[in-house]
């Protein structure tokens, strides 16, 4: 899948803000650096049994990670998953054999938008509520989970991509 946006160093000099979103986005394009020139098979291939593991789950998953952080917590939204169900909670994960990648990357994409909307203008003290712990949390605590959450995931993505072609790097 080709990302239009170059990964950026975050700056060294910033406030907390800019420095917390600047990481983010740099995690969710390194992301789609390590699913980049791929086929839509390639972008299924699971890792190693009994593993679901797949870049194309990680995509799925993350967008599942941003609609629920963001929408629901940070703004109080209803939200239906995208992938996820009661039924099927890893579904982002193992539905994947058939999905269409095409419109997987599209939703991924359009929650990262929405999370960035979410968050413009908004004080990193900003409260939300976690539906399912029943918590406060703060804007500033999603930032850090988010890129620790992107983070963990990018180490996955790397393993995944060099099982596919060989490839490393950042």
């Amino acid at each position: 899948m080709t990302e239009p946006n170059p990964r950026v160093d975050p700056p060294m000099t910033a406030d907390e803000a800019a420095t917390l979103t600047a990481f983010l986005d740099y995690h969710r394009r390194t992301l789609a650096l390590k699913c980049e020139g791929l086929t839509d098979d390639q972008l299924r291939l699971r890792s190693v049994p009994p593993s679901s593991l797949s870049l194309l789950g990680l995509v799925r998953h993350m967008a599942e990670v941003e609609l629920y952080w963001f929408q629901s917590v940070l703004l109080g939204r209803e939200i239906t998953g995208h992938f996820w169900t009661e039924e099927h909670e890893d579904a982002d994960f193992d539905d994947v054999d058939t999905a269409d990648v095409a419109a997987d990357f599209a939703t991924w994409r359009a929650e990262v938008e929405a999370a960035r909307l979410a968050v413009a203008g908004l004080p990193l003290d900003t409260v939300g509520k976690n539906p399912r712990r029943g918590q406060p949390v703060t804007l500033r605590w999603i930032l850090t989970h988010m890129i620790e959450e992107y983070a963990r995931h990018n180490g996955h993505a790397d393993l995944l991509r060099e099982l596919i072609d060989g490839a490393t790097g950042e």
